[in-house]
């Protein structure tokens, strides 16, 4: 999840593989699942990376009506006692939602939560968080309503929200950027303009990828200083380890395939 702090990244919520992930949407970076077992060892691998590293996974069993539902960053915003349930555009997925956000207050008593309806659209995967500065993208799956309601309700909290409009050949935000620290950001040459996400405070910096490794820019920063990244982009890779990071290495192609990322995986509670 792209908009938790690292000292919030202790407990994460995922959800399993259905058998039906081979007909997942696939329209960008990948071209579809072809290889469940694969796909499996994949997200076994993940969740016990998180696990190894100290933090706490809760697994949502997975509905096989569902293909992408392992997806669960795009199903809640989960921000400083509130939880954002936004509506997605693509109907395919919105049946996934119900169960995310019952395993979420089941998990979060006391978390006010508040619901985005049509025709404001957003998926989690949109939304990035960098300390106290967030960033949204207005993509083919987020919209100008979606982003009002978000920033509503970051208005509310005392956050400040910027917008980075998406390319056509980009499904989200976090396809392109993350944040491996809290004073760090990762983004690629070509995808994005060098200004998109204007200056960042407190020193913030940002690290400017070859366009050939876009999707490596989506990596998963733990609290213990260890950084998820996908396996096949050196220069991510030897950027983070330069700067006294260490990276751990984990095989995408399978979750690649059906245009997920690391961050997509996980919500954390």
């Amino acid at each position: 999840m792209a908009t938790a702090r690292l000292d919030q990244k202790r407990h994460a919520l995922v959800r399993a593989v259905p058998n039906s992930f081979t007909d997942a949407l696939a329209n960008f970076f990948g071209s579809g699942p072809s290889d469940l077992g694969m796909a499996r060892l994949a997200h076994k691998k993940y969740c016990s990376i998180l696990e190894d590293n100290g933090v706490k996974v809760t697994v949502i069993p997975a509905d096989d009506d569902y293909p992408d539902c392992i997806f669960v960053e795009d199903q809640a915003v989960i921000i400083d006692g509130h939880v954002l349930l936004p509506a997605l555009m693509a109907p395919s997925r919105r049946g996934e939602q119900q169960v995310v956000a019952d395993a979420i207050i089941e998990e979060l008593s006391g978390h006010k939560v508040c619901k985005m309806y049509h025709p404001a659209v957003m998926d989690g995967g949109d939304l990035l968080r960098f300390g106290d500065l967030f960033f949204v993208g207005r993509s083919t799956r987020t919209n100008d309503a979606g982003i009002t309601e978000l920033r509503d309700l970051l208005d509310h909290l005392g956050y400040e929200l910027r917008t980075v409009d998406i390319p056509d050949n980009a499904l989200h935000l976090t396809s392109l950027a993350s944040t491996p620290t809290d004073t760090t950001l990762l983004a690629p040459l070509g995808y994005l303009d060098e200004s998109a996400f204007g200056e960042l405070p407190n020193g913030g910096e940002i690290i400017w990828i070859p366009e050939e490794e876009a999707y490596g820019c989506n990596t998963l920063g733990l609290p213990n200083g260890k950084v998820l990244v996908a396996d096949g982009y050196p220069t991510v890779a030897a950027e983070l380890e330069s700067r006294g990071l260490e990276v751990v290495i984990i095989d995408m192609e399978q979750i690649r395939a059906a245009d997920g990322s690391l961050t997509c995986l996980s919500l954390f509670l």
